[in-house]
C-alpha cells in the first residue's frame, strides 16, 4: 500500500473546500482487517504486526476487507511520546506483548481507504471521514480518528496549543479530494525547521558512529513524516549526499543500536559496501554503507552549511 504524503508549507493554509487535522508524532502504520486476520504495514511496506499486538487485536472488530491509515502513538504523562513509540516499534515479538502492557500504543486513523471489501481512495475526503467516524467511535480506543475541523481559526488554535500533547503540527486536505495514493497531495505546516533524511552511511564503527552520510527529502523544511514513517525518504526526493555534524552522545547511542538492528536485519544479503563523500572542512572522506536505509530526524538550514544536526533516528520501517 502507497501511502498519502504531505508537502510543507509555512503558513496555514485558508480558504473554502479545506480540511485540517493533527499531525501526531508517532509511526505512520497502515492496518488491514483481512478475512484471515489482521496485517499492520509501516510506511516501507514492511510487516510490523508483531511489534504491536495490542493494535492488532483491536483491529479484528473491524469488519474484513478494511485498510485505514493513520499514526501509531505511545502517549506518556499527557502528551505523546516518539521515544517510546521507537520502543514498541524495536521490540521483539516476545518482548512486544510485555510493552503491549505496560506502554500500550493507540492508533489515530486519519483515513479510510477500504471498508468490507470496497476500495474507497477515489471518493472524496469529506466521504471518507464521514465513513471512518462511523466505523471506529462505536469501538472506541486505541483506534479513534483524529479530529477534523474547516474552522480555520479553530485550526489555529489547535496549531497554538497542541505542542503541549506532542503534536507535531497541522495537516490540511481538500474536502473533495480522493485518496493521492503515493503523492504529495496533503499539506503539512510543523513547528520545527526540521525534515526527514535517509542514512545510507556512517562513518567510525557502528558500535562508535562519528557522524552519518545522509540524503535530505527534497519538500524542504519540515519533512517529517512520521510517516514516519518508518518514513523511508522517496527516491523522487533524493539530493546528493552529504555528511552530518558529529553525534551527540545521546544520538550516538540511539544510532548505534539502530546500525545495529540493521545489520542484523541485512545479514544474508551481502556487503551494503561504502564509498567516500566529501565533509565540510574535512574533504573526502570513507564511509560504510546502509542497506535499508535508516530514517533520521535532522536540524538543518538553507543550503548544505552548516552541516546537518541529527536530532533522532525515526527507524528503518
Amino acid at each position: 500500500m502507497r501511502v498519502a504524503l504531505a508537502t510543507a508549507v509555512r503558513e496555514l493554509p485558508r480558504g473554502a473546500g479545506l480540511a485540517y487535522e493533527p499531525k501526531f508524532d508517532g509511526h505512520r502504520l497502515v492496518v488491514r482487517r483481512t478475512v484471515e486476520g489482521v496485517e499492520l504495514q509501516a510506511r516501507s511496506g514492511r510487516v510490523v504486526t508483531s511489534a504491536f499486538p495490542d493494535l492488532a487485536a483491536a483491529a479484528r472488530q473491524l469488519p474484513a476487507g478494511t485498510t485505514l491509515d493513520g499514526e501509531v502513538v505511545v502517549w506518556h504523562a499527557g502528551r505523546t511520546d516518539f521515544a517510546l513509540v521507537q520502543r514498541r516499534a524495536a521490540a521483539t515479538a516476545a518482548r512486544a506483548v510485555v510493552l503491549a502492557r505496560s506502554l500500550p500504543a493507540s492508533y489515530a486513523a486519519f483515513d479510510v481507504l477500504e471498508l468490507a471489501g470496497l476500495d474507497l481512495r477515489a471518493r472524496p475526503y469529506e466521504r471518507r471521514r464521514a465513513l471512518l467516524v462511523d466505523l471506529l467511535l462505536p469501538l472506541g480506543p486505541p483506534l479513534q480518528p483524529v479530529p477534523m475541523t474547516t474552522d480555520p481559526a479553530l485550526a489555529a488554535t489547535w496549531y497554538e496549543t497542541l505542542p503541549a500533547s506532542g503534536i507535531e503540527g497541522l495537516v490540511i486536505k481538500r474536502l473533495e479530494q480522493p485518496y493521492p495514493t503515493g503523492r504529495r497531495g496533503w499539506q503539512k505546516l510543523r513547528h520545527t525547521d526540521t525534515r526527514d533524511a535517509a542514512v545510507i552511511g556512517y562513518t567510525g564503527t557502528a558500535a562508535r558512529p562519528v557522524a552519518l552520510v545522509l540524503v535530505l527529502s527534497g519538500d524542504g523544511e519540515g519533512d517529517g513524516e512520521g510517516d514516519g514513517d518508518v518514513d523511508a525518504v522517496p527516491d523522487a526526493d533524493l539530493d546528493a549526499p552529504l555528511v552530518s555534524s558529529p553525534l551527540g552522545g545521546a544520538v550516538r547511542v540511539e544510532v548505534a543500536v539502530a546500525l545495529a538492528a540493521a545489520h542484523a536485519a541485512a545479514r544474508g544479503r551481502g556487503d551494503p559496501g561504502g564509498g567516500t563523500v566529501t565533509a565540510i572542512g574535512f574533504g573526502e572522506v570513507p564511509y560504510r554503507g546502509v542497506d535499508p536505509p535508516l530514517t533520521v530526524e535532522v536540524r538543518c538550514a538553507s543550503g548544505r552549511h552548516p552541516p546537518p544536526e541529527v536530532l533522532r533516528v525515526r527507524g528503518s520501517w
